[in-house]
């Protein structure tokens, strides 16, 4: 028997093999191409999270680095021109160089501890390839509270604060407190109601008086509108209270680029600050006269504190490099800033009770930019305060700190004139006083007699991170206040 072939057949089977076996190429050039960028992803995932942890790396070192050398913004170069960045290899536990970080800082702006760090990790296994981050480090100061003192305080009706509280005794308060009101102490003796009334540490007399104790307190969000505590640690207010022996040494060094003034055999200096960066200084004369009848003997040092005549010093002086301004003497200050940073100190050596020296301010003393820009802290070794003819409404734009006396106005009462009485004072940045602080006073009826009625306190947060040049510390270490991967 003949068989014969059929070509069709044939042909159709060729086709079904080219078909499959063009479907097999593909699928096969696929996986492999698939495979290879899987492998390249694999690869370039592994160098962009070894890139990130040498970023982090770099973070590291510096943190420790600036432990060691906390004014040091230069990465140890010496270098005094260039921010960086600064290049460091990187190895891995075999000792094999596998990358590098370069680090760009960005110091701290006079008085600040803020400072900027850029880290940028990058391996050899891909130059295409490199991650970065952004820290901010700071030292907190002591501007934690929008006032703070060593003594019992009160707060009168009529007072206004915008920040937290504390004393490290007792606090009467009855104001009005949008923050947290603190004391070191669970009870203490309140001298104004009595020597055996005993209180709690943060009580008021608003509406219903608080009960004593043992009677547990009520909330009162009324009064204390993010509530009270007590008793919490004690504020060290030894740390408060600026070295200023030290301050003074910057001042006179020449190369610091202070300002220095010694006593004037006069009442004292007026500096009046410019929005140009310069200030005028005037030699006072002689301070405005008390009537007879215009006295007080329950307060030390009492007086007008007002200026009465006054002579020209220095017109134009450049605010100093270093921000430190120091009178070793009295000095009223007011004025106006604008970008500028400074710390005015009164202070005199070996100190004496009889010779602590004292800032007025009778006039507005203002910033330009309310962003940390502007920055004024005023310390001095005694008081600070404001005279009988200070201004009715009165703005303070500064960080107050009286190192051994009260930040505060004296009692001036009808017979010292129309000005004994005093419409709004606003003072905005923190308060730190040793003494009792007040800027009021009320007759034996708790009824406003003197000072000023309205008193309104606002905590400035710049303060915190980036307070005036020479403002206390609360350590010499830098805590991570922002960490960010750029893009």
């Amino acid at each position: 028997m003949i068989i014969k072939s059929d070509s069709n057949n044939q042909g159709m089977i060729l086709v079904n093999v080219l078909v499959f076996g063009v479907i097999a190429i593909i699928v096969t050039t696929s996986l492999v191409n698939w495979a290879a960028t899987m492998l390249k992803n694999t690869r370039q995932l592994t160098a962009r999270e070894q890139a990130f942890q040498i970023a982090e790396a770099g973070i590291d070192y510096y943190r420790w680095h600036l432990a060691h050398a906390t004014s040091d913004f230069k990465d140890g170069t010496g270098t005094t021109t260039s921010n960086g960045p600064f290049i460091h290899t990187f190895e891995d536990k075999d000792g094999v160089i596998i990358g590098s970080f370069e680090l760009t800082i960005t110091p701290p702006i006079t008085g600040s501890t803020l400072t900027k760090v850029v880290s940028k990790g990058t391996v050899l296994s891909d130059a295409n390839v490199s991650r970065s981050i952004q820290v901010t480090f700071a030292i907190p100061s002591f501007a934690r509270f929008a006032m703070v003192a060593n003594a019992p305080s009160r707060f009168g009706v009529g007072t206004e604060v915008f920040g937290p509280i504390h004393s490290n005794s007792g606090i009467r308060f009855d104001g009005l407190a949008h923050n947290t009101v603190t004391s070191a102490v669970e009870k203490y003796i309140d001298t104004d109601v009595g020597v055996n009334r005993q209180k709690w540490g943060v009580y008021t007399n608003v509406g219903t008086d608080d009960p004593n104790p043992p009677t547990p307190v009520p909330s009162r969000p009324d009064v204390f509108m993010a509530g009270r505590q007590f008793p919490v640690a004690q504020v060290d207010f030894a740390g408060i209270t600026a070295s200023l022996s030290a301050m003074k040494t910057i001042a006179v060094d020449a190369g610091s680029a202070g300002r220095y003034y010694t006593s004037s055999g006069l009442q004292g200096y007026h500096i009046v600050l410019k929005e140009n960066d310069t200030y005028d200084i005037y030699m006072v004369n002689t301070l405005v006269s008390a009537s007879k009848t215009c006295t007080y003997d329950g307060q030390t040092n009492w007086g007008t504190w007002s200026i009465s005549t006054e002579t020209l010093f220095k017109s134009g002086v450049t605010f100093p490099e270093n921000g430190i301004i120091f009178f070793e003497d009295n000095v009223w200050v007011d004025g106006k800033i604008n970008g500028a940073r400074l710390s005015i100190v009164a202070a005199t050596f070996p100190e004496d009770l009889n010779t602590w020296k004292n800032i007025i301010v009778n006039k507005d003393l203002l910033y330009t930019n309310y962003d940390g820009t502007d920055s004024i802290s005023l310390i001095a070794q005694g008081n600070i305060t404001t005279g009988l003819n200070s201004n009715n409404i009165l703005r303070i734009d500064a960080a107050l700190v009286a190192q051994k006396g009260r930040i505060g106005r004296y009692a001036y009462f009808s017979q010292c004139g129309t000005n004994y009485k005093r419409s709004t004072i606003t003072l905005y940045g923190m308060i730190a006083s040793s003494e009792r602080y007040g800027f009021s006073y009320v007759d034996g009826n708790d009824v406003y007699s003197n000072g000023y009625l309205l008193r309104n306190i606002i905590y400035d947060g710049n303060l915190l991170y980036a307070p005036p040049p020479s403002f206390p510390l609360t350590s010499n270490q830098y805590s991570t206040l922002s960490w960010e991967e750029l893009k």
